[in-house]
């Protein structure tokens, strides 16, 4: 009897630690599930509770989280992955994008001239006609000019972006509004443009931008909600759950303070982590961290040149289409080390974009010094965008643990006319994915949204097969270049949450990280690769809640 007894006692305690055991709020099965855990990649069944991840397994290993109070949603193996992360966006310029005239595939000159003309309709006389994210490119390379737009946007000033915004088109109204005109001397690092007679253009390039954007009227509080909301909307569609705002903490784009609005009502939906500019490192010191699990400061944009498409990338050699060009550094060089090691000895997290070879290799060589003077810390050093780099930069980015944050939508679209601005031999070394991952570089991925679309269905597509928009490069632009769907996978989640010094909590599908996740309508790493593009977003959850059904959007 004494034996049978503790059988018993011992039968009951085990019963009752398994009814101590929590349980799940939602239980995923029949899924097949990316795990981005290099030890246990797949699984079959993801249990959920309080918006962290309980357990990742087999179907049968996982039910046992469950009870009568637990959903079990069955995804028929459909194939899920981590919440995606884009590791750069322009949230309140992207959100207002949606909002304005479209002129991103607009490929003629009339075309661009009659969509300006038609969003003029519709909206007040006096009010601003903002992005656009037009591409020269698409009609032969000619530059816009202000008399495309004079006669029908008389009484609304017009100030709208090439597509990776470093250039500008401004309208008669908006030049008069500020005070520009042809005796206007250009700005430290950007321009003013001219025709053979003096009179202006009305495109301005990279700091000369500033001249209007600095002296434009504020965004109204709804203006701000609504390009905020649009903001959120799509990023959910894309199955994109987390940001780095890399205007985050602007004080002209105020995305900041409308998502800490969103947060205190409970309605923020992307986790976001925001950026200041460079310059004011000081105020970010000083700055009040009321980081949480969903808004989260600390990091600090800055720039070195332009873009490729404006020629003000800074390149060691001329532009092979431009004799005596060679692009321009938008920042000084003892401003940028200035910056970069003041704030670097305050302990944040510094991320500057640079573009031209020269550009990169100015930077490695800054955060080299700053390295060796301030000592070894865990300081992730972000270039964002590294577009083009001479070979020998390449290696350092591992040597010096600089995380080369990268837009891979940019290679298949720069790469329609890149060599007719480089050349062919330093195309080898542009969007270098591959020969980054091979020196033991870390990839950061992410959309520069608006300038590319924040999708990265579309960003995977175009590290894997390098295709190009116009259809030219079958087998790849710089298709030695190319990488895995896997490893792009790993740039668009565990890595990237690494960029952020997340990835103790988001990444990957782990025991007690978020629970969020993307389900896709097909296998992304089995798929044919020239077919990853059309792959669809079925379902993206944060915190263990669903936050977009392409169902329901329909």
């Amino acid at each position: 009897m004494k034996n049978i007894l503790i059988s018993l006692f011992i039968i009951a305690s085990f019963l009752g630690c398994n009814d101590n055991q929590q349980k799940a709020d939602l239980i995923i099965t029949n899924a097949r599930i990316w795990t981005g855990n290099e030890s246990s990649p797949y699984a079959e069944s993801m249990a959920i509770a309080d918006g962290k991840i309980l357990a990742v397994g087999e179907n049968d290993a996982v039910s046992s989280f469950k009870n009568s109070s637990t959903k079990v949603k069955n995804l028929g193996g459909k194939f899920v992955a981590p919440g995606f992360i884009d590791s750069h966006v322009h949230l309140m310029t992207g959100g207002r994008s949606l909002l304005s005239v479209d002129l991103r595939d607009a490929s003629t000159p009339e075309e661009f001239s009659n969509r300006v003309a038609d969003f003029a309709k519709k909206i007040k006389p006096d009010e601003w006609i903002l992005e656009g994210n037009w591409d020269h490119t698409l009609w032969g390379g000619e530059l816009p000019n202000k008399n495309w737009i004079d006669e029908n946007t008389k009484q609304n000033p017009v100030l709208i972006m090439r597509l990776d915004w470093h250039m500008a088109l401004a309208n008669s109204a908006a030049l008069k509004y500020v005070g520009i005109d042809k005796y206007t001397p250009d700005v430290e690092g950007g321009t003013i443009e001219k025709d053979k007679d003096g009179n202006l253009t009305g495109i301005l390039k990279d700091n000369a931008m500033n001249l209007v954007l600095d002296k434009m009227p504020p965004m109204t509080n709804e203006q701000k909600d609504k390009s905020f909301r649009a903001a959120m909307d799509y990023f959910l569609s894309n199955g994109v759950t987390s940001v780095h705002d890399v205007d985050g903490l602007n004080k002209d784009f105020e995305s900041y303070t409308t998502a800490k609005k969103y947060r205190i009502n409970g309605e923020l939906n992307v986790r976001i982590y925001a950026a200041r500019p460079l310059n004011e490192w000081e105020q970010l010191k000083d700055m009040k961290d009321e980081s949480d699990d969903f808004l989260k400061t600390g990091c600090l944009k800055g720039f070195v040149d332009g873009s490729l498409g404006s020629h003000t990338a800074a390149f060691h050699d001329h532009y092979s289409d431009k004799e005596d060009d060679k692009g321009f550094f938008i920042n000084v060089h003892d401003d940028l080390y200035n910056w970069i090691s003041e704030a670097d000895k305050a302990n944040l997290h510094v991320l500057v974009h640079a573009i031209g070879d020269s550009a990169n290799h100015t930077l490695l060589n800054i955060f080299e010094r700053v390295i060796k003077e301030n000592g070894i810390k865990d300081r992730r050093f972000r270039i964002e965008h590294a577009q083009h780099l001479v070979p020998t930069d390449v290696k350092r980015f591992g040597e010096l643990g600089v995380i080369a944050s990268m837009q891979p939508y940019h290679a298949i679209d720069d790469g329609r006319w890149a060599e007719n601005y480089i050349g062919a031999e330093r195309i080898k070394t542009s969007y270098a994915f591959k020969s980054l991952l091979d020196a033991n570089g870390v990839l950061a991925f992410g959309s520069d949204w608006a300038v590319a679309p924040a999708s990265p269905i579309q960003g995977i597509y175009a590290a894997v097969t390098r295709r190009t928009l116009d259809g030219k490069n079958p087998n790849g632009w710089v298709g030695e270049q190319k990488i895995t769907v896997e490893q792009a996978l790993k740039a668009y989640t565990k890595d990237a949450a690494f960029a952020s010094f997340e990835e103790d909590v988001k990444g990957t599908l782990e025991k007690g990280k978020y629970a969020d996740f993307v389900v896709l309508s097909e296998d992304i790493i089995n798929h044919i690769p020239s077919k990853i593009n059309k792959i669809q977003v079925l379902e993206t959850y944060i915190d263990g809640k669903s936050v977009f059904s392409l169902n329901d959007d329909k």
